[in-house]
């Protein structure tokens, strides 16, 4: 049964760090968020190390920031979904990915991901991640978009104690729990998001039984 209270608790804490929370009806209005979020963007760039300096004429041309076409990383998707993301990626010429994303590790504009659980005093995401591959999406994307069902959402870090039980239980394994965008404050006590991980972190809360 879907608890308002702790759906209202998880989005005041979420936003509290960082994180936009967005309500979705359907798996369908999920895959319009991420695609749209994509297009939406400024697409990732490179910068080669040592560029910042004084250079001659050539070495500036090749230092030049370098922009890719627009990518989503969408590892934990699979049959209808994956098509159905394949399409509107197609339609609005964004690259897509659903494995191999060690080799893109410079570039992916948006990873979409599953959450398996979220933590309403806390407003944190749990994911089981026992790929590389949805690791990496939950990482080192610029924005990173995950996906939780309302009925998933705990009041407290304690109630995850049976699904926390399995999960450790398996091999290999490795459960993340992410609160907000990464950031620290590290450099001079000044807060920077992103330096770790995503800049940004979106949160759909999917009011339906099964995605």
């Amino acid at each position: 049964m879907v608890n308002q209270t702790r759906i209202d608790t998880f989005a005041e804490k979420a936003r509290a760090v960082s994180a936009e929370v967005h309500p979705v009806a359907s798996m369908e209005a999920a895959l319009d968020h991420v695609v749209q979020t994509c297009i939406t963007k400024e697409a990732c760039q490179v910068l080669a190390s040592g560029c910042e300096y004084p250079l001659a004429d050539p070495a500036r041309d090749l230092c030049e920031l370098k922009t890719w076409q627009k990518l989503i990383a969408a590892p934990d998707l699979n049959g209808a979904a994956l098509e159905a993301l394949t399409e509107r990626c197609r339609e609005a010429e964004i690259g897509l990915i659903d494995r191999g994303l060690h080799a893109y590790t410079g570039g992916i504009d948006v990873g979409f991901t599953l959450a398996d659980a979220g933590i309403a005093e806390t407003g944190s995401l749990v994911l089981n991640c026992t790929s590389e591959d949805l690791r990496l999406a939950t990482m080192v994307s610029e924005v990173h978009i995950a996906l939780l069902k309302a009925k998933d959402i705990y009041a407290q870090a304690y109630d995850l104690e049976a699904l926390l039980t399995d999960s450790f239980s398996r091999t290999p394994g490795f459960t993340a729990f992410i609160t907000g965008a990464s950031r620290t404050a590290d450099i001079e006590r000044v807060l920077s998001l992103g330096v770790h991980g995503p800049l940004a972190l979106h949160v759909l809360i999917l009011d339906e039984e099964e995605a």
